[in-house]
């Protein structure tokens, strides 16, 4: 039966030469203080992975930029800067995370792990970022690049997310402002959800009507859904 370290790396699709690299990549610093204090510190890995975060936030950026101008050689500079910083924000990181399953690894202190760390957005998002920094630390960018490819980059093209889109919500600017017309308002109809689940929808009102509703499990993903159905809309009434 695999151990919980081995469940992991079954599913980041990497088995690490440096096993202390992914113990450092879970290790938040809360749980550092408890760690040092244990009678076997010089046997455990004590380092939290604030620093793992700055490196893995780099190589992100890098293999983003390198699978963006791979699948859209035809996309200006605009729309791939753009479209990556969709690919790796905060709330993109934080779902990839979740489906490793990161938050049942993660270390943290007592107060962190009595407060639902294992659940937090950004705790999560972090540890990510940290993961990624491991593996290319034990594995280069081969190693991380088809580790990111599986848990991020082509889970967000499957499932056919903004991240490649347009941004709807200028175009629909430029198309009102074409006609004269006052720019679209995005109204909050609705919010359910616990916060790591959150579902929002957003009716999208232009010249004191709702033309379109998009939902999303972010304002802004909803209100970029919202402004296509709009869009579409005013096509069809052209």
């Amino acid at each position: 039966m695999l151990n919980s370290d081995e469940q992991l790396e079954s599913r980041l699709g990497h088995k690490f030469q440096d096993s202390r690299l992914l113990a450092r990549a879970l290790t938040h610093s809360s749980a550092v203080p408890e760690l040092r204090l244990g009678r076997e510190t010089h046997e455990i890995e004590s380092d939290d992975n604030e620093r793992l975060e700055f490196l893995g936030d780099a190589v992100l950026n890098l293999l983003a930029s390198e699978y963006l101008l791979e699948k859209f050689p035809d996309w200006s500079e605009g729309q791939l800067s753009k479209s990556r910083a969709r690919l790796v924000n905060a709330h993109a990181l934080e779902e990839a995370a979740r489906r490793l399953d990161l938050g049942s690894h993660l270390r943290l202190g007592r107060g962190e792990e009595k407060t639902g760390g294992r659940q937090k957005p950004t705790l999560l998002a972090d540890a990510f970022e940290a993961v990624v920094a491991a593996i290319y630390l034990d594995g280069g960018l081969p190693a991380t690049r088809e580790m990111l490819c599986a848990s991020l980059f082509e889970h967000a093209l499957e499932r056919g997310e903004e991240l490649f889109q347009a941004d709807r919500k200028s175009a629909l600017q430029e198309f009102l402002q074409g006609r004269g017309e006052p720019p679209a308002e995005y109204r909050v109809a609705a919010e359910s959800g616990p916060d790591h689940r959150k579902l929002f929808r957003i009716e999208v009102w232009v010249n004191g009507s709702c033309l379109a509703v998009g939902e999303g499990s972010t304002k802004k993903e909803a209100e970029q859904r919202g402004a296509r159905a709009a869009l579409e809309r005013l096509d069809a009434l052209a």
